[in-house]
């Protein structure tokens, strides 16, 4: 996304004339609140070392357990627990596993203490857990093939040259895919890390198949190749994974749709093949069934029409190439996701900030929510860019909004202009949804005055 509304230095108190919020209420609080605390560990951070400090422990008790001899029994617990990592990489990142983490974490009732809610509040921090499943995935895997040179060397039993072969290929493989997936080389190269991704984890399912089959076949002498293949956890293990894997695209779609373009910047995209996704969800869509993947939210359609609408703004290639030259058909795949603004349902009250385009993850909530929500807008030209109908919808939902035009107004410093409206709301929790430097910088200030802030996490 394109997003506008960059911090930079402003009067920080005119923003709250404008509205009506007092200057004195507003200076005060940010002066007397601002040492008040540090800003809380990343839930996605605590969750990555947790996963990584389990798997530590179980190195650390396979030392003293003798599982650093390069033999049968060893290699094979190895290799399944690396097999365990990798499912467990697998399962955060299941749409179905996504949207019942977030049902279950959002119906805690609101008069569970704050510290808690705020917590579950995080649930879209479950990346953490997948990032440390592959990792530890990898690192198995290559403590694995380090012992299983040895004992392919020494003959020992079950164990051939295309079994070392296939396990050296899979040890490249998932090292590749880590390489590929560094937070710097996925920012500047996100069609080559989504294609590695992809293509890297269907590789190694069926380099792990192979793999699985002979050594399954190395066993037949003592026993038959069914029953080696059903009394290997492995082989259970890989079932499962290739279902996970492969379901998404049992429910790939290719469904017309309708594009407005109200300015060269962004266009209004209707979507209607007979689901209507819920509030709150964001859906990937695609030009292509296999690449160029990018999720946009799931926005109701206007009152009376049917199907649902999603605001794509200009932010890259793919993007660009989109708003230039727009399709009447795109691909779907899976179920619609849950996004971050559902933390809502945690809360009595929430101000939205959303800076450009980042109205449309926001804009479903703000027509449904019945607790009073309140909406800080910062973007460039809202009617020449986003059209007169879903500005006025807008409005219409929201008739206390504060809609800064960057254009008129400057760029402000989104943080100062959204405490004074959290302040004059009676608001108990944040949403943002804005680029990464705003909402970091927002996010951390909130939470540094003891205050609920949520945002993209960029994790993916």
């Amino acid at each position: 996304m394109n997003l506008a509304g960059e911090p930079m230095n402003k009067t920080p108190n005119a923003p709250a004339e404008e509205h009506g919020v007092s200057q004195t209420v507003t200076g005060r609080t940010l002066g007397d609140q601002h040492q008040r605390g540090r800003t809380r560990a990343m839930l996605y951070v605590v969750l990555l070392v947790s996963v990584l400090v389990v798997n530590f422990l179980v190195f650390v008790g396979g030392a003293f357990a003798g599982w650093w001899q390069p033999h049968a029994p060893s290699l094979q617990l190895i290799a399944a627990i690396s097999q365990i990592n990798l499912l467990f990489a697998i399962l955060p990142r299941q749409h179905w596993m996504v949207n019942f983490i977030s049902w279950a974490a959002t119906h805690a009732p609101v008069s569970w203490p704050l510290r808690l809610r705020w917590r579950l509040a995080q649930y879209y921090h479950v990346g953490g857990l997948h990032i440390g499943g592959a990792i530890s995935a990898t690192l198995w895997y290559i403590a694995y093939v380090v012992l299983l040179v040895p004992a392919w060397a020494d003959g020992e039993f079950g164990y051939d040259d295309v079994s070392v072969g296939l396990a050296l290929t899979v040890v490249l493989s998932l090292v590749t895919i880590c390489v590929l997936a560094t937070p710097n080389f996925r920012t500047k190269h996100h069609d080559v890390f989504e294609a590695s991704h992809r293509f890297g984890t269907w590789f190694v399912l069926v380099l792990a198949w192979v793999n699985a089959l002979v050594l399954a076949q190395l066993q037949t002498p003592t026993r038959t190749f069914g029953a080696a293949l059903a009394s290997s956890p492995i082989f259970w293990m890989l079932v499962i994974s290739t279902v996970l894997a492969g379901w998404p695209w049992l429910l790939l779609r290719r469904v017309p749709i309708e594009v407005e373009k109200p300015s060269s910047h962004a266009t209004i995209v209707k979507l209607q093949h007979g689901y209507v996704p819920p509030v709150g969800t964001t859906r990937a869509i695609s030009r292509h069934p296999l690449f160029g993947w990018h999720p946009f939210a799931c926005v109701p359609a206007v009152q009376g029409e049917p199907g649902y609408r999603m605001v794509i703004s200009r932010a890259g290639e793919w993007t660009a190439k989109f708003i230039d030259s727009p399709s009447t058909h795109v691909w779907v795949r899976g179920v619609p996701t849950a996004g971050v603004a559902n933390a809502k349902r945690l809360f009595n009250r929430v101000l939205y900030i959303a800076t450009g385009s980042g109205i449309g993850p926001v804009l479903g909530h703000l027509l449904t929510d019945t607790q009073g929500a309140r909406l800080v807008w910062v973007t460039k030209d809202p009617q020449p860019t986003y059209g007169e109908e879903l500005v006025n919808e807008v409005k219409t939902a929201q008739p206390e909004a504060v809609i800064w035009n960057t254009t008129d107004q400057g760029k402000p410093n989104v943080f100062e202009l959204s405490y004074d409206a959290y302040v004059a709301a009676g608001a108990d929790a944040v949403i943002i949804v804005a680029n990464k430097s705003v909402t970091d910088h927002v996010v951390n200030e909130f939470e540094r005055r003891g205050i609920p802030a949520f945002g993209p996490i960029w994790d993916s």
